[in-house]
């Protein structure tokens, strides 16, 4: 069980996170939502270790991951929003460097990335220089990397961008995959349709606070409304989305 306990950020006095908790467990996906500046990606940072919070602790199974840092880092695999990598190595090499760094023995690693290059689609890019690679490729790269050391935890920050039709087919089928085979999932993303289709359950998030959690069913029942995207909508907007838009034209003219 991964639990979020009552996490507080603050960056020079501007609060990111206001007392956000919430826990998932094995096979569940679990979808994290909010507009921009809500606080999606500050949460992630402390979820992974990367950043420190002003209050509030994480914890895996009851320990606090601060405590096993390193144990718990290799429990997890992360696919950030932007693909930072090195431009100069292939993908081959790329993953070559993250499966060492993980400690996967050779040939294991290597027929793990030859598996995942082929089921990708990059067999024949595996040894060209990321330089030439698309935003799609990088990204499928990246969830490689995210997944091949076989982690229990697996968080995904925005993980569609650049993926082709075909390669996010794969994807969404792909969440729930990783959910049958009992890993822990959290899918931070604007892609609502896949959130309401894949995600056991969601947590809304609207400046740094959580104004829902629970699944998509529940929510359209208490609000009694047809769509996650309009549950979103009537949450995290001030005004009518379609107004603003019809305003947008308007202000063209």
């Amino acid at each position: 069980m991964l639990e979020a306990r009552h996490l507080v950020k603050q960056y020079h006095g501007v609060c990111a996170l206001a007392d956000v908790s919430f826990s998932l467990g094995p096979s569940d996906v679990l979808g994290y939502l909010g507009p921009n500046g809500s606080g999606k990606t500050t949460t992630i940072g402390i979820l992974t270790g990367l950043v420190e919070p002003t209050r509030g602790q994480v914890f895996l199974d009851g320990v606090d991951i601060r405590d096993q840092l390193v144990d718990y880092r290799a429990r997890l695999g992360y696919v950030p929003e932007e693909p930072h990598l090195y431009p100069y190595l292939s993908g081959r090499e790329f993953l070559q460097l993250v499966g060492r760094l993980r400690g996967l023995p050779e040939a294991r690693l290597n027929r793990k990335i030859d598996a995942f290059l082929e089921l990708f689609g990059l067999a024949t890019d595996g040894d060209a220089p990321m330089s030439s690679y698309s935003k799609g490729m990088r990204q499928k790269v990246l969830v490689t990397a995210a997944l091949m050391h076989d982690p229990d935890i697996v968080i995904f920050d925005e993980p569609m961008s650049g993926l082709d039709a075909t390669a996010g087919l794969v994807f969404r089928h792909l969440l729930g995959s990783l959910a049958r085979a009992g890993k822990t999932v959290l899918y931070s993303s604007h892609e609502l349709e896949t959130v309401e289709k894949i995600c056991t359950r969601v947590v809304v998030l609207h400046e740094g606070r959580v104004v829902a959690d629970d699944d998509v069913a529940r929510l359209r029942e208490l609000m009694k409304l047809e769509s996650l995207e309009q549950i979103f909508a009537e949450l995290v907007f001030q005004e009518d989305p379609r107004q603003v838009a019809d305003r947008l034209v308007d202000a063209m003219g």
